[in-house]
């Protein structure tokens, strides 16, 4: 019984509610609405359509002209935004879990937080997850994800043991590194664009607690920052969070926060050794409504930061905490999207290589504290390459950022791609929302390779999204 509280309300904020929406767009049939991704910017008059078996989808697949699938609307520009979408939330059924060797098989609309919920009971835990746990097991492939330690264990692919897919003609494939490896590689990142993905098998990682022993160092600048990380390239995970608004001397100044698994030596003399496996529940919080867009001013900002950067005037604080609070600390909000108020948001995130990572971040970081366009949240991460077609990750550090959509946004990031582009950086598609066809071509190096296994797998772009129009990845 002492989960079941915290079971039941993190079904709530995931399943339950993605399922409830999903039925009622499902029992409106012909109905066009206006939808959105998590960013809520754009949105497109769309039908939604939902399959609980095999026989369905591929009725939906010959009722429809073009489509694209879509998980639980968490990708945050227009990826799986289309007239025609298809849902996989009923499709989330558990399959099988090897608790020995740490193997499970689901259907591709479980979430990650309900793999979670079976898993983490039994001493397993995801090896790759990222900043929310309410995505699906087909949006984590679809968007490759990666997470707070792309560095050491790399995409959601590298633990992929296969998948089975539904390409156009309603064919069902299984694929893997080994079997239809060209069809595997061209899905993981793929954006959605080669078929509905219906399950798929992984492997989990071993953990002795549900907690997470973590340091949280403060640094004075961007400098700073960048030699902890270096310093910290041993640990299985690292974020780092940064004033971006701060000018001169204290430009980048922020926190990296690095962790490992806590084993039960961690949790020695605390009451939570009794249940190590079992985190202690947490209540919720709800945005119920848009915040108005002044709220999010440069002022407010400005004073986040400063109240951020000095809740703690030590250098390093020591702490061992449940993985929800490590991993996904903006979860415990729903529906905080909604501070960024009725027009939407929009997270740019780039990379930018090694060898160019400093300067480059120096000269963007002093455009945004220039233009006053800061970010409420900027997060900085630490990468190693990625496999695949369409990879966003290569060695060298990320920058993601939120920006309320505004007069004048998308000029101003329109002079962030220069540079990106100049430093030899790229954008992540799974954020993107108004990148160009010619910022993609030129920073994606392996794209015509893609685009020829995407003409052989889908070659009447039966798979297409808004996105993938605007890049020229469909015609």
């Amino acid at each position: 019984m002492r989960n079941f509280g915290k079971y039941v309300l993190s079904a709530v904020t995931g399943g339950v509610i993605g399922a409830a929406a999903t039925w009622l767009w499902s029992n409106r049939p012909g109905t066009a609405r206006l939808m959105g991704s998590w960013g809520n910017y754009p949105k497109v008059a769309a039908q939604l359509h939902t399959f609980q078996t095999i026989a369905e989808l591929r009725q939906i697949l010959k009722n429809v002209h073009s489509a694209i699938p879509r998980g639980n609307g968490r990708s945050y520009g227009d990826s799986a935004l289309a007239p025609h979408m298809i849902s996989s939330l009923n499709y989330n059924k558990f399959l099988s879990f090897d608790t020995q060797a740490g193997i499970i098989h689901c259907q591709a609309g479980v979430l990650l937080s309900e793999i979670l919920e079976v898993t983490v009971a039994k001493g397993w835990f995801l090896p790759v997850t990222p900043g929310t746990k309410l995505i699906t097991v087909g949006g984590a492939i679809a968007s490759d994800v990666h997470g707070k330690s792309q560095h050491k264990a790399g995409n959601f692919s590298d633990h992929l043991v296969s998948m089975e897919l539904m390409l156009a003609d309603g064919s069902i494939v299984t694929c893997s590194p080994e079997q239809n490896n060209e069809l595997f590689w061209t899905t993981c990142g793929g954006m959605g664009l080669t078929g509905v993905i219906l399950s798929a098998t992984m492997h989990l990682i071993p953990i002795e607690t549900a907690y997470i022993r973590q340091e949280s160092l403060r640094a004075d600048n961007l400098d700073h920052l960048m030699d902890l990380f270096e310093e910290s390239e041993s640990w299985m995970y690292s974020v780092a969070w940064i004033d971006c608004l701060t000018k001169g001397n204290g430009m980048g100044r922020g926190y990296i926060m690095r962790g490992e698994h806590a084993t039960l030596t961690d949790l020695a003399g605390d009451s939570r050794r009794k249940y190590p496996l079992e985190p202690r529940w947490k209540p919720k919080l709800i945005v119920p409504f848009d915040f108005p867009e002044f709220f999010l001013n440069s002022f407010i900002i400005k004073a986040f930061n400063f109240v951020l950067y000095h809740k703690n005037p030590k250098k390093v604080v020591k702490s061992v905490i449940d993985y929800d609070e490590f991993f996904y600390p903006l979860d415990v909000i729903y529906q905080w999207n909604r501070i960024y108020g009725p027009r939407g948001f929009t997270q740019y995130q780039f990379i930018l290589p090694t060898e160019n990572s400093r300067a480059g971040m120096k000269a963007i970081m002093q455009k945004i504290t220039d233009s006053n366009m800061g970010s409420f949240l900027a997060v900085l991460k630490l990468y190693g390459p990625q496999r695949g077609y369409l990879p966003f990750a290569m060695a060298g550090y990320s920058l993601a950022l939120d920006f309320p959509i505004r007069d004048g946004l998308f000029d101003f990031l329109d002079e962030l791609d220069k540079l990106v582009l100049s430093y030899g950086g790229r954008l992540y598609l799974t954020k993107d929302a108004r990148m160009s066809a010619a910022m993609f071509k030129e920073t994606y190096p392996q794209l015509e390779t893609f685009l020829q296994n995407l003409q052989q797998i889908n070659p009447n772009d039966k798979f297409r999204s808004r996105q993938s129009d605007r890049v020229g990845l469909t015609k």
